[in-house]
């Protein structure tokens, strides 16, 4: 299973060269892994936080392809690869129209009071899913 989301190139992305300044492509990977997890989770970033828990991005490979201008509307898909007991990887590319503009591989550990901890049972089951392995 794949989750697609969508950005719109907006001027705080630019430099002044009018293309996107390559930290802002982070930010906006992040707002994906965001989306992920609020929307085809039902997990939203917010509810880790209440319980001193958290999903922050411990390896990161970024290819950038091509540049993107503001007014660009990027295509995100993110690919979950593999679940491990406190560690998520995935993929992420961004297009525009049919032009990759980058390709990235991430993990996310799942901490509990600044330790990993094992990924919350119903946030495991459904990625376990989607990468297609038995539960």
């Amino acid at each position: 299973m794949t989750f697609h989301w969508r950005q719109k190139i907006l001027f705080k992305h630019c430099d002044p060269a009018g293309i996107v300044f390559y930290p802002r492509y982070f930010e906006m990977i992040n707002d994906c892994v965001e989306a992920f997890f609020f929307d085809a989770l039902g997990y939203p970033f917010e509810d880790f936080h209440k319980l001193d828990a958290g999903a922050p991005t411990v390896h990161i490979e970024t290819t950038f392809q091509a540049i993107s201008r503001h007014g660009d509307w990027l295509d995100f898909s993110l690919q979950p690869l593999r679940i491990g007991r406190s560690s998520f990887d995935f993929a992420v590319t961004a297009s525009c129209e049919a032009e990759r503009r980058l390709s990235a591989k991430l993990t996310l550990v799942h901490i509990r009071n600044f330790s990993a901890s094992p990924w919350p049972q119903d946030v495991r089951d459904e990625i376990t899913r989607m990468i297609g392995e038995p539960t």
